[in-house]
């Protein structure tokens, strides 16, 4: 499950994905596959999220690791470099960053 919290002890990995809105469903059901058929069983793999943009032209793509050296491992595999061909033709760019939790924001706790 995805937790947000300053200092954590994982990886932040945001991905961002452009493409025509003809291609967002086909681009999201690729990395749906993605996920539930081999990044999810990736060592060091925690969760993710996929968002998609009311016009259809993004997918933002937020996902946590125990450390940056499994993330990219995962991106090193045959099988992968296989999916990420599919998945760049599907967008006219994707950038995965990797990022460190600086601050986090919530409601306030309602006593009661």
């Amino acid at each position: 499950m995805l937790k947000v919290e300053r200092g954590g002890e994982c990886q932040t990995i945001i991905t961002t994905f452009e493409m025509t809105p003809g291609t967002a469903h086909d681009l999201m059901d690729e990395l749906r596959d993605a996920y539930e058929v081999f990044i999810r069983r990736q060592p060091g793999f925690i969760a993710a999220a996929l968002h998609m943009n009311d016009a259809q032209t993004r997918i933002a793509n937020y996902s946590q690791w125990r450390r940056r050296e499994d993330f990219q491992a995962m991106l090193r595999t045959p099988e992968m470099r296989e999916r990420n061909r599919r998945i760049a033709a599907l967008c006219s760019r994707f950038e995965p960053v990797m990022y460190d939790v600086v601050e986090v924001v919530a409601q306030p706790a309602v006593s009661g």
